[in-house]
């Protein structure tokens, strides 16, 4: 499932019909993923989608709006929502800060780098001096 989920991340999630696919039901699956992963399906789909939005955000041709409907996100306040938790800041500052950050690093490497922190890990923002 965690395959199809990679493959299939611009799709609607329905973890009903992913359950039909492994004869199991919804609730079980979850708890399954949930035992295997550390995350809920969603969770997961939604890290997926943020890691393709940080590329498509990366190259900087894109607006944040194209790159939310791009990896399949419906709504633009959850995708922020969503990018700011995993990445510690909004997609528009992320792509400010990483277009010409990342210029001449192979993808793959950049990639690696840029990897979001599942679980709501994003560093807190250090406390200014007075």
């Amino acid at each position: 499932m965690r395959d199809r989920i990679d493959r299939e991340y611009v799709q609607p999630l329905d973890v009903e019909a992913l359950a039909r696919g492994v004869h199991m039901s919804a609730g079980h699956l979850s708890r399954q993923f949930r035992l295997a992963y550390g995350e809920s399906p969603y969770a997961y789909l939604m890290t997926r989608r943020i890691e393709r939005a940080m590329a498509l955000l990366r190259r900087g041709d894109l607006s944040v709006t194209d790159v939310c409907f791009a990896v399949g996100c419906a709504s633009l306040g959850t995708f922020s929502s969503r990018f700011a938790e995993l990445v510690g800041m909004s997609p528009s500052a992320y792509r400010r800060r990483e277009s010409d950050a990342t210029e001449g690093i192979p993808s793959c490497v950049a990639r690696q780098v840029t990897r979001p922190v599942r679980n709501r890990e994003a560093p807190a923002a250090e406390p200014q001096p007075a």
